[in-house]
């Protein structure tokens, strides 16, 4: 992975204080990596942070900000701007769950300005920076939830097929270049995320879920390897597969009641 000021490497984790996010501020300290630690929860993040510099040898800085405020999420740009990154990974986000027409419309505006809005802005502050210096890497969480429509769950996974339509575009417009993309597409993951969105796990199967180290892992292999599109998961991989190609009408119906099961009474 390309370094940073000075030789050295540094990343930049939003959503760093639980679950996936957090796990790869793990993984990428283990590496050596500084880090640059972002989410809303101070306490959680300066927890972190200690814990991740100790017997380390990395800084991990701690980056307080509501990104889905446009004077927070500014800040976060400016300091990606300045901080030479070799690798970014745009992990904040939300979903919600229920019928469309009965959910909040500011939390539905929210989840788009996280989920999107934000994750197109700190790629955007990103890309000039490692253009330039023509090495680095962003890493775009999207989802399963990406390949088809999501019935009961529809602005959640609208947002997850933007970040991979917006991933792919991406890297056709910088292809040639040192600089990697990746849409990483993670099915059920053992974080705080099903809880925050009503998703009521016990209709999840067990042998669906992964660890958020396990989608860690999978994603950083394929970083390695310039895989555009990471779908951690022989089952998920096997599900993205026959979502391709089945009729779309029935892609529908069953998302609909798959969507029905987990998030509704």
């Amino acid at each position: 992975m390309a370094r940073g000021e000075a030789g050295k490497k540094r990343a930049l984790v939003t959503g760093a204080s639980a679950g996936i996010g957090q796990a790869f501020a793990r993984r990428l300290a283990r590496d050596g990596y500084d880090l640059i630690l972002v989410a809303r929860d101070q306490a959680r993040l300066q927890e972190l942070a200690r814990e991740l510099e100790s017997g380390r040898g990395i800084t991990a800085e701690v980056l307080v900000a509501d990104l889905t405020k446009p004077e927070p999420r500014k800040r976060v740009e400016q300091r990606i701007a300045e901080s030479h990154l070799s690798l970014l990974v745009n992990n904040a986000g939300f979903g919600t769950v229920g019928p469309f027409y009965r959910l909040d419309p500011d939390r539905e505006e929210e989840e788009i300005r996280l989920n999107v809005i934000a994750l197109v802005r700190l790629a955007r502050a990103a890309l000039p920076g490692m253009l330039e210096r023509n090495h680095g890497a962003i890493i775009n969480v999207s989802s399963v939830a990406a390949f088809q429509p999501t019935p009961f769950n529809a602005t959640y996974g609208a947002t997850k097929a933007f970040v991979n339509s917006f991933t792919e575009a991406l890297a056709e417009e910088i292809r040639g270049s040192q600089v990697r993309l990746q849409a990483l597409c993670p099915g059920f993951t053992r974080t705080e995320f099903q809880k925050r969105a009503g998703i009521r796990e016990v209709r999840v199967p067990s042998f669906a879920w992964m660890t958020p180290e396990e989608v860690v892992d999978a994603s950083l292999a394929a970083l390695q390897r310039g895989q555009l599109i990471c779908v951690p998961g022989w089952s998920y991989k096997a599900l993205t597969h026959v979502t391709g190609w089945a009729p779309r009408a029935l892609v529908r119906r069953i998302s609909g009641a798959l969507g029905r099961s987990f998030g509704q009474e």
